[in-house]
Formats: C-alpha cells, structure tokens, sequence
C-alpha cells in the first residue's frame, strides 16, 4: 500500500486529512507543535472567521493581492457556498454577519477544531505531533523525509506549513524557487500632530493612497495609540505588502478623511458659516466627524476657538484641504493582532493548480500559506485554504 506524509496540522493540512476518503493510501500527518491548529483556534478574536459570503468566483479573487488568477479555476470547483455545505453536512451551523465575514454559530474556533480533527480521525490518519521535518530528499520516485524522532518514507508528500522560512529553506533545496516573504496585513505606525491623543477615534468612510504610487483603498479607518489601523488600512497594507516592505515601512500617506474633493467641503464650510454665523467653529458637526478629532484638527491648524462669521476664506480653505488631502509620515509597521500573514511562499508558476502538484517533482504537492497566495481579512485566507485542500484530496480518494 502506498504512502501519503501530509507536513502541517494547520487549516490546510487538516481538512486535506479530513477529505481523504480512502483505502488505497496510508496517511500519516505531521505537526511540529504539541497542539494542532492553534493560527485557526486565535483567528477571528477565538471565533474563527472561517470563510466569507462571496460566491461568484470572479468577485471571490479580487481580494487576493497575490493569487487570485491561479484561485479562479479553483473557486470555479470550490468556493465559500461549498464550505458552508461540507460544515452544514458535519452538523456545523454557519452564520454570514453584516460585513459578509463567516463564522459558526457558537462564536467558538473551537467548533471547527472539533470538527476537522474528527473528521481527520475517521479517515485513519495517523497524527504524529511534536514532529519536526529537518530535510526531505527525492530519489528514484519515493520520499525520505527526516524529522527530529524518526525518517519516514513515502510516495507522495504534501507540504501545508503555512509560513515557515524553515520548510521554505527545505524546499528551495529540492528545486523549487521561493518568492522571499515579508509581512502582508498590518497597520501603520504615525505620530503625526494630527492624531495624536486620539486612540480609539474611527472614522467610517475615508480614501487613502500611498503617495506617488496606485495603491489606494476606501473604507472605514481606526485611530490607535501607535498610529492607524482599521479594515482600509489593512486592506491597503496587503495590496502593497512588498511594496511597502521595499520602502522599509516609511512613507507618506494621504487621506482624505471625508472622501469630499476639496471644492465640496470649501462649498459645504462656507454654506454652514453664511447659515450659522454666530456658531462657534469649535461647535459646529460636519460629516459625522467624531468632535475630537474635528477639534484636533482645528487645533493641528492653529484656528482658535471664535464664531463662523469670523472665520476667513483663507481659514476654510486650510480646513477643507486638511479634511481632503492630509499627508501623515508613517514611520513603520506593527502586526495586526494575531492575524499575520505572508505574502510570498512557494512561487506559483511552479505549480499546477489542476492537483496543485509540483510541476518540478512528481507526486509533491503544496497547499496553504506555503505558496505565494494571500488574501485581505475577512476569511479569504482561509477559504484559499478550503479550495486549495479540498482539490488536491481528490488525487487521493
């Protein structure tokens, strides 16, 4: 009989395991830590935001930076409605919350931990936890994979191990060209005047670009102690992942707070003095704009507090295009909670997305965060996982 060695117990590697449905192989899985699936146990604040409301594959790529063109014939085969049925069909509720995010209706990771190592449980998968690969070799069509307690051999290998320069390293050493990662969903570092002593402020609606380049994103936007994050920043930090990484994470940011043009919110200030006169500038509300941040902005422009009727053309236009057109210096990088990850992994020209197998080895096969393949936040990560290791179990089953 023939032999199956699955590296990586993470999302991918455990629901290949819990898709291969088979008596022609012996499957054995290794994980190097003691517990399995502890990225998807933290994702989703302990929840796990398993996958996202988006079944039209053609919408479903536009939210991988990097991948989305290899993803499309894989999402044409499986895509977020499927997980919901593969769930559904183990008893697993799912619910779509109001930004489209998946999670299942105990609010617990948990539940898919359960369900993913029972499932890898019926198909007779042996666990081998606490196994760490040091080298793997290929000679004459069989595999000897070395780990820390023993060598085994097989005839297939899967490697799922998400982001590991470890297992990167292993695998530039067979052949295969690896794309050098850097960190990809992050927020910006900022102590501009303009924000400061401002944690905690959000702002629902507003248009951001790097300057001097194409990369721009709107949506909501949240002020920390450290600077700015919220689902505009971290969407606008995958797409220029490398981009970014290249600068050294210094750069200059514009944003438009109100996603106004300037001639709208000159027109809007003037219109709101002529009609309120006696109204303190200090006092007035304008574009839902949280009143801190309206007063440390008029603060960052030195207008003092007095009534509209004395405030000048000069003094609006200086506040209509501070509202439009900031530019803050952002001076470096944090990781976003617990939600790291990767862009780049195992270069994609070197994979056939069909079986996702090696176009360099026979009989080696890549799945997950290992590849060059990632998403913005909202359980497209993931998802690319389901898609990935639900097309490569069929080469087994």
């Amino acid at each position: 009989m023939k032999h199956l060695i699955i590296i990586g117990g993470g999302a991918s590697g455990f629901f290949l395991s819990s898709n291969i449905k088979t008596s022609n192989w012996n499957i054995s899985l290794l994980e190097q830590s003691k517990n399995p699936l502890q990225k998807l146990k933290i994702s989703g604040g302990g929840r796990c935001n398993v996958t996202n409301a988006c079944y039209k594959p053609k919408d479903l790529i536009k939210n991988y930076p990097r991948g989305n063109k290899e993803l499309l014939s894989l999402f044409s085969k499986f895509q977020p409605l499927d997980t919901f049925q593969w769930f559904e069909k183990r008893g697993i509720h799912l619910k779509i919350e109001n930004d489209s995010r998946v999670f299942p209706d105990t609010n617990s990771s948990q539940t898919i931990i359960d369900t993913l190592l029972s499932e890898t449980k019926k198909n007779n998968v042996v666990i081998h936890y606490e196994t760490t690969v040091l080298e793997i070799n290929y000679t004459n069509n069989k595999f000897e994979i070395l780990t820390n307690k023993d060598i085994y051999y097989a005839d297939a290998v899967v490697i799922a191990t998400g982001s590991s320069k470890k297992i990167w390293n292993i695998i530039e050493k067979l052949g295969h060209k690896i794309i050098p990662p850097v960190p990809s969903l992050f927020t910006f570092n900022c102590n501009h005047p303009l924000i400061k002593n401002l944690q905690g402020i959000s702002l629902a609606e507003t248009d951001l670009n790097i300057l001097n380049t194409p990369f721009k994103e709107r949506g909501p936007l949240l002020i920390t102690h450290w600077g700015l994050s919220g689902p505009a920043i971290l969407k606008l930090s995958s797409w220029a992942a490398r981009y970014l990484a290249d600068l050294d994470y210094k750069f200059q940011l514009r944003i438009n707070w109100i996603t106004e043009n300037f001639d709208d919110a000159r027109e809007l200030l003037t219109n709101y003095k002529n009609a309120h006169p006696k109204m303190d500038i200090y006092n007035i509300k304008i574009y839902n704009l949280p009143q801190r941040f309206w007063l440390n902005l008029l603060n960052h422009l030195n207008i003092i507090k007095k009534p509209l009727f004395e405030i000048s053309k000069k003094e609006i236009n200086r506040i209509a295009e501070s509202l439009t057109n900031s530019k803050l210096d952002i001076i470096g990088k944090s990781t976003f909670k617990n939600e790291f990850v990767t862009c780049g992994g195992v270069d994609l020209k070197e994979i056939d997305f069909n079986n996702m197998q090696s176009k360099l080895i026979p009989n080696l096969f890549f799945t997950g965060e290992v590849l060059n393949i990632d998403a913005i936040t909202g359980g497209f990560n993931f998802q690319a996982c389901w898609s990935e290791s639900y097309i490569l179990s069929k080469q087994f089953n």
